[in-house]
């Protein structure tokens, strides 16, 4: 009889909250545009605007500054591309060089198109330096690109002091929080950001619905065009149940957020103090902030000295374990992780790196095994 199957890729997606499931349930089930008339309509409409409402109270926002987008990927373009637009042309654009793909790729097309973008380096521990990045900005600089938690280590950058040095200069700030949004608290307002992405399967909601906050008094050229909803920055027919499914799983994240917090933070430890105990530290090197209050509380990446990190990875899933080596949305890619290669990780770990990833209904037991079994396929692997 095979072993139960252990999910530690939480930063990759996180199963449905069957509450949120429940929530979604009469929506999908009964039709209502929202933008129509009769009672149906304004029924879909007033779940809708209350789930809008929910939204901005859990994120720290206005109801007038979210909108509602397909994903993570389509807030990051739809900000990025929005942002950067100018009428005088190209223009420039200051990024880590540590950002998902969502933000690397539009920054990378609009420099294609003729902008300059500058990507000032992290440290060793994969943390931007805000100064840095600030003393880049001139007068053509367009836009400002900097993560709230790094996907790969869970490293969490200094977005608020970076705005606060844009604000000086009228530079609007772009933060990616898809993987923070759900696992650590987000103010958007306290931030000082532009414009913040999240998604709402990475903290136990649905797939295909995300969020683009857009402060007050930000302009922001529209990608899409269709009929004109959510002030026209984002056309298209609500959908409704994926929107009551991302506030639900909001509210939910608020309501247990320290209990899940605490005990992330207690199974992260338990889980990188077991396999350095079991495998020694010169087999097992921790990649990202030593300080674990600045990294997310449920990412654990180790690089494991010697091994491929993708043999290990399909010895574990052999055994049951699901993890990853790093971006979800670049693992089929056969180059190096450009967040390990910019924190300029030995090649002795490059390579050799895992990342593991809790959620909600990770237990100790699930932890504990996920030791075991790791270590087992690590002596595999070394003979």
């Amino acid at each position: 009889m095979p072993a139960p199957s252990i999910y530690l890729d939480h930063n990759a997606t996180t199963p449905l909250d069957p509450r949120v499931l429940e929530a979604m349930r009469p929506y999908f089930l009964s039709a209502g545009n929202a933008e129509s008339r009769h009672s149906a309509g304004r029924r879909a409409r007033r779940a809708w605007d209350e789930a809008r409402e929910a939204t901005a109270g859990v994120l720290g926002a206005f109801a007038d500054e979210v909108v509602f987008t397909s994903g993570g990927t389509e807030a990051n373009n739809l900000a990025v591309l929005g942002l950067a637009r100018g009428d005088d042309g190209p223009g420039r654009i200051v990024s880590s060089p540590i950002e998902h793909p969502a933000v690397a790729e539009p920054i990378a097309f609009l420099e294609s198109r003729g902008f300059a973008v500058d990507r000032p380096d992290v440290d060793a521990e994969g943390l931007a330096d805000a100064d840095l990045m600030a003393s880049y900005f001139d007068d053509r600089t367009r836009l400002a690109a900097l993560m709230l938690a790094n996907n790969e280590t869970g490293a969490l950058q200094p977005v608020a002091r970076l705005a606060e040095l844009a604000a000086t200069r009228g530079v609007p700030v772009h933060t990616d929080a898809v993987q923070a949004v759900g696992r650590i608290p987000v103010d958007f307002h306290a931030l000082g950001v532009a414009t913040l992405a999240a998604s709402a399967h990475k903290f136990h909601g649905p797939v295909g619905v995300g969020l683009l906050l857009i402060r007050r008094g930000v302009k922001l050229a529209p990608r899409l065009f269709g009929g004109g909803q959510q002030q026209g920055r984002r056309p298209g027919t609500a959908p409704v149940p994926l929107v009551v499914g991302l506030a639900t799983a909001l509210e939910l994240w608020r309501a247990e957020s320290e209990t899940r917090i605490a005990t992330w933070a207690r199974l992260s430890h338990r889980l990188e103090a077991g396999l350095i105990a079991a495998l020694g530290p010169d087999r097992v090197v921790p990649n990202g902030p030593l300080d674990r209050a600045r990294r997310l509380p449920q990412t654990v990446n180790l690089g494991f000295v010697g091994i491929e990190g993708e043999a290990l990875m399909i010895q574990l899933d052999l055994a049951g374990v699901a993890v990853s080596l790093g971006s979800a949305c670049a693992s089929g890619s056969t180059q190096p992780s450009p967040t390990l290669v910019a924190m300029r990780v030995p090649p002795d770990r490059l390579r050799s790196s895992v990342r593991f990833s809790l959620g909600a209904s990770t237990t100790e037991s699930d932890v504990d095994e996920a030791v075991l079994r790791t270590v087992a396929a690590v002596e595999r692997l070394i003979g």
